[in-house]
């Protein structure tokens, strides 16, 4: 199957959850402050102007560098952050419901604390199972997120073959993208998620190479928030950790 040329993945904006899931798991409490269902939750105004910030780094890339068509979490958040990044730049945008994020079933809203307060075997199921494979009742394990990736690279290198695919999606999939785009093992993967933590807006990128292999051009990168004047925010997705 024919690779694309390039392919970007932008994680969202800060949104209010994570403001909200910091202050909670600072605190030690073991519910997150929500008043939204997660595929509702909006932009803080910094990821605002984190999103715009996205968007002058767009507009400065040489139109043959430029993306040829953008694909969307249907997340609010996914979605306002491509809003505001595509907005004037004639990019072309989709929404894909297998770019959202990972659903948490039973453990949705809680924090580290709160899972192994309110729910002990689950915490000592994920630690015996561990993050690659373990499923929250009711939620999804990486690897069922991995599936639904994998499902739309095919799609996209189909239809999209030799172009320049930006997504717009959630901490979660930069990850698995480069598992899946670069062939990283479990172990691999599993290092780098307690190495780094993927910045609001928040650029990593793969290009075709002599091959039309798709290798890694930056990762986890916001030299264009700096540049273009927002402030970089690490706040972590609403993921209950339990270990």
């Amino acid at each position: 199957m024919a690779e694309l040329a390039t392919l970007w993945i932008v994680r969202h904006g800060e949104s209010t959850a994570n403001v909200a899931a910091t202050a909670a798991e600072t605190s030690g409490a073991e519910l997150i402050d929500l008043s939204h269902r997660d595929a509702d939750v909006p932009l803080s105004p910094t990821g605002e102007e984190q999103a715009r910030a996205t968007g002058r780094w767009l507009a400065g890339l040489p139109e043959g560098r430029r993306p040829d068509v953008a694909v969307v979490s249907p997340y609010l958040r996914a979605v306002r952050t491509a809003e505001l990044a595509l907005a004037g730049t004639g990019v072309p945008a989709s929404r894909d419901e297998r770019l959202r994020d990972r659903e948490l079933g039973i453990l949705d809203g809680l924090t580290g604390h709160g899972v192994r307060q309110r729910y002990p075997e689950e915490a000592a199921r994920r630690a015996r199972l561990g993050k690659f494979y373990y499923r929250p009742p009711g939620g999804e394990s990486w690897t069922d997120v991995a599936l639904r990736l994998r499902a739309l690279l095919g799609d996209l290198r189909r239809d999209h073959a030799g172009g320049r695919v930006l997504l717009f999606g959630h901490d979660a999939l930069v990850f698995l993208l480069r598992y899946l785009v670069e062939g990283l093992t479990e172990a691999e993967l599993m290092a780098l998620t307690r190495e780094q933590v993927i910045a609001n807006c928040s650029v990593t990128a793969w290009s075709a190479d002599a091959t039309g292999r798709l290798t890694p051009d930056v990762f986890n990168d916001v030299a264009h928030l700096h540049r273009q004047g927002a402030r970089p925010t690490r706040e972590d997705e609403v993921h209950a950790e339990p270990v």
